[in-house]
């Protein structure tokens, strides 16, 4: 009897802690927290970022086995183009919005934030028409020295960058007021979906599977899903702004976010230069073999991005308020948000990677090696978290540029340096390298500007 009533004695005991878990579970997502916000907001655009990560994957194999490696190389050149040009021509001024928006609404200063809101967009508009107009002008001036299967695709990529941009704009203004699902369902899940919905609409037509058309199916994604994305933003941001007039401090604007665009863009260039001088020593199907590989690990980069999305306008807040051991603390959980998930989906997708790779098609598969090397690079960004953000949000814009510019120059001259021995192999290696060059750096500079420990693993006290 005694051994009877222990059974339900300790069967409630489990269901109890059972319980007590899933209530603390709950908790880290329910709660009003600031804490709680920003977990919701992590989750929310982890979600999104995983969502968007099958939809792109499984585009891109079925565009990779349409349009065969040659063509899909052309593609994969030209949109790496878009994405460069893409994210350079905001000037940082979509990144600062998480720094103003939140500065003005909390101070009730309507007038400014709405000014900012209307220039951080239509700004960022006309400098990305300016720049596909030059482009697609100097394109056909040198015409005569360029591949003529690059041209009209690359005239394709410049009616894109208006909405690019536009997209890019309204990804800032969303994320700061923690409307994740709009900053990025349209950009990684919507945008996506209608490009391959063209493509095959093209394709079932009996058109040919070539870069031109994959480009043409691009660029109405772009323009149909950036113009509805807006008339929802717009209704949004109704509720949030009041109307009224508006003020606008656009030389104090473009001199904060100058420090931001110069970080971006030695981010940018330091993502996206081996795959454009890979172009210059290899042919197009070689370059869409390391484009699969690299497009494989970048579901680790997801988790990068997702923690940064939701925690960026936290520094600003807790670092314009004064709030030090706020600060530290949620740096703390942000580098671990980052870190752990990144290694566990890392060595899930190393297990996994061969078959993934043969699933774009013949050939794809001889880039598993490249995997391994990338990702290298990949753990080191994770294992100091988003402290680029946090330096972004703190003032500490200058040496941050600085730190990324060193490792765009050592990705560029490894590139070049072993690109032409080592082929796909010498790409992997230097942009690894300079990611492992680039969290140093980071580490040390947070360290010795901010007094704050950003590295993963840490001394107890």
């Amino acid at each position: 009897m005694a051994i009877a009533n222990q059974q339900p004695e300790e069967q409630r005991s489990l269901r109890a802690i059972a319980r007590e878990l899933i209530s603390r579970a709950l908790g880290l997502f329910t709660g009003t927290s600031d804490h709680s916000v920003a977990r919701r907001g992590a989750a929310t655009a982890f979600a999104i970022r995983i969502a968007g990560a099958a939809v792109a994957f499984l585009s891109q194999i079925i565009l990779a086995r349409w349009m065969g490696r040659y063509e899909f190389g052309i593609y994969v050149y030209v949109w790496t183009w878009l994405l460069l040009l893409g994210s350079l021509v905001p000037l940082g001024l979509c990144t600062a919005a998480q720094r103003f928006i939140p500065e003005y609404q909390t101070q009730g200063d309507f007038a400014r934030l709405r000014g900012y809101i209307f220039a951080s967009r239509w700004f960022v508009v006309a400098i990305a028409t300016a720049v596909a107009g030059t482009t697609i002008a100097g394109l056909f001036v040198f015409q005569k020295y360029l591949d003529n299967h690059y041209v009209v695709p690359l005239v394709l990529m410049c009616a894109c960058l208006p909405m690019h941009a536009l997209s890019a704009a309204q990804d800032g203004i969303s994320r700061s007021y923690n409307w994740i699902d709009m900053a990025l369902a349209p950009g990684y899940i919507v945008r996506p979906l209608v490009i391959l919905a063209f493509m095959a609409g093209f394709h079932y037509a009996g058109m040919p599977n070539s870069a031109l058309y994959a480009m043409a199916s691009t660029v109405f994604a772009y323009w149909i899903v950036t113009v509805a994305q807006l008339v929802m933003m717009g209704r949004r941001l109704k509720e949030k702004v009041p109307a009224g007039p508006r003020t606008y401090e656009t030389k104090f604007w473009l001199a904060t976010a100058f420090p931001i665009f110069m970080v971006e863009s030695f981010y940018f260039l330091l993502t996206y230069t081996d795959i454009l001088i890979l172009e210059l020593y290899v042919d197009p199907d070689e370059v869409a073999v390391y484009y699969a590989a690299t497009k494989i690990l970048a579901l680790v980069a997801f988790v990068y991005f997702a923690v940064s999305a939701a925690t960026a306008h936290r520094f600003a807040e807790y670092h314009v308020s004064g709030q030090r051991d706020k600060l530290e603390r949620f740096l703390t959980d942000s580098i671990k948000w980052t870190f752990w998930p990144s290694l566990a989906g890392t060595l899930g997708l190393l297990v996994i990677g061969k078959f993934l790779l043969a699933l774009f098609g013949e050939g794809f598969d001889s880039g598993y090696g490249l995997m391994f090397v990338l990702a290298v690079g990949l753990l080191a960004r994770a294992g100091v978290g988003p402290v680029e953000r946090l330096l972004n949000m703190v003032g500490e814009q200058k040496a941050c540029a600085l730190i990324y510019a060193g490792a765009f120059i050592l990705n560029l001259s490894l590139c070049f340096i072993l690109i032409p021995h080592l082929k796909l192999y010498g790409a992997a290696i230097a942009i690894s390298a300079a990611m492992m060059f680039e969290s140093a750096m980071l580490y040390l500079v947070t360290k010795r500007k901010l007094g704050l420990h950003v590295f993963v693993w840490k001394k107890p006290a």
